[in-house]
């Protein structure tokens, strides 16, 4: 018996791969680069799964062009903003997705980023690389304390409450807004819900938590920034439109908040030529903060193990579009 023909648009971590090639005929584009959007069209064609990432545009044309046998889509990010899930539900497609396993290695890496940038650790390496470091200074490049600090974090859904718990144990006053969550689930975490501009203007560092709708790309804009202190650090593990790039520049360098930390940009990846890279006080890392071997890896597994449910015609176990199963 044949073995459902699938598409993989980039080689996965060896487990979730070794899981996949078990129960299906899959193709991996294995190029560095995503496959092309004509080029992807062509891939899909008469295929019953598709694995996909963030970088792949997966709209109602390309669903179309698979063919009314494609039985799962399933992506191994939590965020789905690059894949039409609307068109995905009137098709009867199940779309996958691989929440909660990342929480805690992105709430890391997004502590990580705040340290860095609170206390110039980048800047500090480049100046003694650069033969710059002939002596102790007592002014060399001073940074801003984490103990004792405020943080404010937007959007505090699982990451979100993962990095406050981290800040706690720094004795950091920790202030969030988020309309979805209640004061009290903030209260035992030692947060206190605030509307935005009062976050903003209290915190010494802002870390975003958002997933990226029309409401919350630009939340972060001029008119934010200027809200901010001129000491404050922004920081981004969310998604890059959610904040607005023209702006961040104007205020990076107009001394409006002192710097930035991005783990996402927009556009993404970011243009070699993009004049934050050339800002000390700005630093961007490669969209790697779920970028852990345990950690990929458990999201390739559960990216197979939606593949696996979808072709097999059962409820997948981790989905984004749940109201396709409404009348099952």
């Amino acid at each position: 018996m044949s073995k459902p023909k699938v598409f993989v648009t980039r080689i996965l971590p060896t487990k979730g791969l070794d899981l996949i090639s078990i129960f299906t005929d899959a193709e991996i584009w294995k190029e560095e680069l995503p496959p092309p959007y004509d080029i992807l069209l062509q891939k899909v064609r008469g295929i019953m799964g598709l694995v996909c990432l963030l970088s792949d545009r997966i709209d109602a044309e390309l669903m179309d062009q698979a063919g009314g046998q494609l039985r799962v889509i399933s992506q191994m990010a939590v965020g789905v903003d690059n894949i039409d899930i609307s068109a995905a539900t009137e098709r009867g497609i199940p779309v996958g997705n691989t929440p909660g396993v990342l929480t805690e290695t992105t709430a890391d890496f997004a502590f990580a980023l705040l340290m860095t940038a609170g206390r110039r650790i980048v800047e500090g390496e480049r100046f003694v690389k650069a033969g710059k470091w002939k002596t102790w200074g007592p002014t060399l490049l001073m940074g801003h304390d984490i103990h004792g600090a405020i943080l404010g974090i937007i959007g505090f859904g699982r990451i979100g409450q993962a990095v406050a718990r981290r800040a706690q144990s720094f004795g950091m006053r920790i202030l969030f807004n988020d309309d979805r969550v209640s004061k009290e689930v903030g209260e035992e975490l030692g947060a206190e819900k605030v509307v935005l501009e009062d976050l903003l203007s209290e915190s010494d560092f802002v870390s975003l938590h958002v997933p990226l709708t029309e409401e919350t790309k630009h939340l972060i804009g001029a008119r934010e920034l200027k809200m901010m202190k001129d000491s404050a650090v922004l920081i981004n593990t969310s998604r890059g439109p959610v904040v607005d790039s023209y702006a961040l520049y104007g205020a990076l360098t107009g001394g409006e908040i002192c710097g930035a930390a991005l783990d996402v940009t927009d556009p993404e990846p970011i243009s070699e030529k993009d004049p934050l890279l050339s800002l000390s006080n700005c630093l961007i890392v490669p969209h790697i903060a779920s970028s852990s071997v345990v950690t990929r890896s458990k999201m390739a597994i559960m990216a197979a193990e939606n593949l696996k449910a979808g072709l097999s015609g059962e409820r997948i176990p981790y989905c984004a579009n749940p109201e396709v199963y409404k009348d099952t």
